[in-house]
């Protein structure tokens, strides 16, 4: 059987892929780099750019590199289902907030937020000092303790986490990876790992349902862009399991820091 894919298709596929390689890396939801790229690079009105990525993300679509993630024991489990259950009522609550609110100063303090986190993972000050002792690689328990919290505390992380996901068209990651470092004490990998496994389960059942029965779901490049990030996702996360921790978290603040300017753009 011959396929012939058009060039649309076939974007769609290598837009997949990179965004499984991040999605993976950093244990992000892809929204985050494919709302933009939609809109931006192939003309997608807003709702149908939602509509598409979040079809693309309801199936388990980074399984591949939560296995990853897994083998390399990094992954929280108990602790990564406790995130997705506050996940899937975060994310009506933020959809409901997204229509009934003005999230302009919520966006803003957001967008610091991320700032502040980023910055601190750049470790600036420690680039004045004479001499730094080069960081080792250890296991994902040596350098940092996750503190004791009960269930509670991970359930409304995943709520907060979904609601500002769907103010902002944001993916839940990128509140829950910071959080899981400073707040749980989670080695940064290990953040990184359950994040991406809180994320596997269809949270965004609900927005699909609708985007679709409203005509803004284009099925084809939903199915093409989640063929893509699953491989991609898998690549992702074996380089995120390989990388030296001091690397992995220059990376992410840096990734942090271009998602916050991004936001800020867009209510200056």
């Amino acid at each position: 059987m011959h396929i012939d894919l058009t060039t649309v298709e076939i974007g769609m596929l290598v837009l997949g892929f990179i965004t499984g390689i991040l999605s993976g890396f950093f244990g992000i939801g892809g929204g985050v780099v494919l709302v933009p790229t939609l809109i931006a690079i192939f003309g997608f009105p807003i709702l149908n750019a939602n509509a598409i990525s979040l079809a693309a993300m309801l199936l388990p679509v980074s399984i591949l590199g939560v296995v990853a993630f897994y083998k390399a024991g990094y992954i929280d489990i108990k602790n990564a289902l406790w995130i997705s259950l506050g996940l899937m009522g975060g994310s009506y609550f933020g959809a409901y907030f997204a229509v009934n609110i003005n999230s302009a100063l919520l966006t803003k303090l957001y967008a610091a937020f991320l700032l502040y986190i980023s910055i601190e993972y750049l470790d600036i000050p420690s680039y004045f000092k004479k001499k730094k002792s080069i960081e080792t690689e250890k296991a994902p328990t040596a350098d940092y303790t996750p503190r004791n919290k009960s269930a509670w505390a991970f359930i409304l992380l995943g709520i907060m986490a979904g609601i500002l996901a769907g103010m902002f068209g944001k993916g839940g990651g990128i509140v829950i990876v910071p959080a899981l470092v400073k707040l749980f004490r989670y080695h940064p990998k290990a953040a990184a790992a359950t994040s991406l496994a809180a994320l596997q389960l269809p949270v965004g059942l609900p927005s699909v349902i609708v985007y679709a029965h409203s005509g803004h779901l284009n099925f084809l490049y939903a199915g093409l862009i989640a063929i893509g990030i699953v491989f991609g996702a898998f690549f992702g996360s074996i380089v995120a399991v390989k990388l030296p921790t001091s690397i992995f978290k220059k990376a992410f603040a840096i990734f942090l820091l271009i998602v916050a300017i991004d936001i800020v753009s867009k209510y200056l």
